[in-house]
């Protein structure tokens, strides 16, 4: 099978998947009827995700994908690595703050359902999210805000496994929805080792 093909195919899968959690949920939702939406055999639905939560992580994962393609819009238009950064937390933080958002109602109707299924599709944020920041760490590569002898890729992996960290999980010494405190962290741990050239190991 061709690449194309097996990306139409879970993009079909994934269109079906949200499609019914709209109109059911997670966990009236079955792997059965995610293939017969989208019009394939539950063996090519295997195929692509191995059990439930794989397939709906993945349709979770691809939902953000519209407050990504705003925050590209916002952080094209900042000056700085740094600033892009502390910016990009907020954004992810508010990926779903709409209270009209599928996202959201999952979220609060079936909590546990949607945090395991989350958790399954995390696999796949991670080098999405690197993905994204791709570009800017590239940018930021060219103005000299990051050490010519990184590897990028890796780069982009940290930065998005940082991020991920700033967002989601609570700590004692910083608050992530304060913008400022979070460009304070970054400049002092993050962007400092950004600028260095990397340790031998």
């Amino acid at each position: 099978m061709s690449e194309a093909t097996t990306t139409t195919v879970v993009d079909r899968l994934l269109d079906a998947t949200q499609k019914l959690l709209a109109t059911k949920g997670i966990r009236a939702t079955t792997v059965i009827e995610v293939a017969e939406e989208a019009g394939v055999s539950r063996a090519w639905l295997y195929r692509h995700f191995p059990d439930k939560p794989a397939l709906i992580g993945a349709a979770i994962v691809r939902l953000t994908d519209s407050w990504w393609n705003d925050a590209r819009a916002e952080l094209d238009t900042i000056g700085t690595f740094a600033d892009q950064l502390a910016i990009g937390v907020r954004i992810g933080r508010g990926a779903y703050d709409d209270p009209g958002a599928l996202l959201m109602r999952l979220r609060t109707v079936e909590p546990e359902e949607f945090a395991a299924c989350a958790d399954a599709g995390v696999s796949a944020l991670v080098p999405a999210l690197a993905a994204f920041w791709r570009p800017y760490i590239d940018r930021a590569a060219d103005h000299g805000e990051i050490h010519p002898d990184h590897d990028l890729a890796e780069v982009a992996e940290w930065v998005a496994r940082i991020l991920i960290s700033l967002g989601t999980v609570p700590g004692d010494t910083i608050d992530p929805d304060d913008t400022a405190a979070v460009s304070c962290h970054l400049r002092r741990y993050l962007l400092p080792a950004l600028r260095s050239a990397p340790a031998d190991t």
